[in-house]
């Protein structure tokens, strides 16, 4: 990732996508917004606890930095659903009962707000298509991946062989500690374990996105861990109260 800012605000970029003039992108810190403790700064979430008009007013920042005219995210269920967004009324939208959010209209952000889960940003520069997944593990484990690019290539006829993937800033195997993963994960993901109770999500994510046709080359990772990197990035597991910081692109 390169590290940009922009109106003070800092975010960063994903060198995969940045040759793209077809569209913006931004991974957000947690740095730059009016939020107050426990949710400073640049909280994006609604649901954390934070007063909603904090909430709007930093979502009107970052939308402001990539200079876009709306934005929408989903609700976040922990899920595997996703989205065909093809236009919005409002500035700014959230919809309920999504994880992933695809759209092929210009003008429109789509929104992921994280604080230990990871993004992935997709990018079809053949057919001008983009997609914005939450994937935390139960994500990983409902296999949000497979339903967002089945519904790209029924939607749009995007093919794997073009697809970009950009996993961003989440909780890494140093801190994906799960005591009872058998109660939780499926027996596959034993082959992940970095310990006996470490996981690396991020080795899931990029096996789940081959499955689905992509080309590692094709596939970037942060590589940042959000619980190691708290000073930057929001940490539900080490915070608990927080905010969520917002990973975003669009379509110019």
């Amino acid at each position: 990732m390169i590290k940009r800012g922009k109106k003070g605000i800092p975010f960063y970029q994903f060198e995969n996508l940045e040759s793209y003039g077809e569209i913006v992108h931004g991974i957000f810190t947690r740095n730059g917004g009016i939020s107050p403790p426990p949710f400073h700064t640049l909280n994006v979430s609604f649901l954390c606890g934070d007063q909603r008009e904090n909430v709007l007013r930093n979502r009107n920042l970052i939308l402001g930095v990539v200079e876009m005219e709306k934005m929408v995210s989903g609700s976040q269920a922990h899920g595997n659903r996703a989205l065909v967004v093809r236009g919005l009324d409002d500035r700014d939208n959230e919809i309920e009962g999504f994880d992933a959010l695809i759209t092929n209209t210009p003008g429109i952000a789509l929104l992921v707000k994280q604080a230990d889960c990871q993004s992935i940003l997709m990018h079809d520069p053949k057919c001008k298509v983009i997609a914005n997944i939450h994937c935390g593990w139960r994500g990983n484990t409902h296999n949000v991946i497979k339903s967002t690019i089945a519904l790209m290539k029924r939607e749009f006829g995007c093919q794997s062989s073009n697809l970009l993937a950009c996993i961003g800033p989440s909780l890494g195997p140093c801190c994906s500690e799960f005591l009872n993963p058998s109660n939780d994960f499926p027996k596959a993901f034993g082959e992940y374990k970095v310990s006996p109770y470490h996981f690396d999500f991020w080795r899931i994510t990029i096996d789940q996105l081959k499955d689905e046709g992509l080309k590692e080359d094709n596939i970037e990772v942060a590589r940042v861990c959000t619980h190691c990197n708290s000073y930057e990035f929001f940490s539900y597991r080490r915070e608990k109260i927080t905010g969520r910081f917002g990973t975003i692109i669009g379509l110019k």
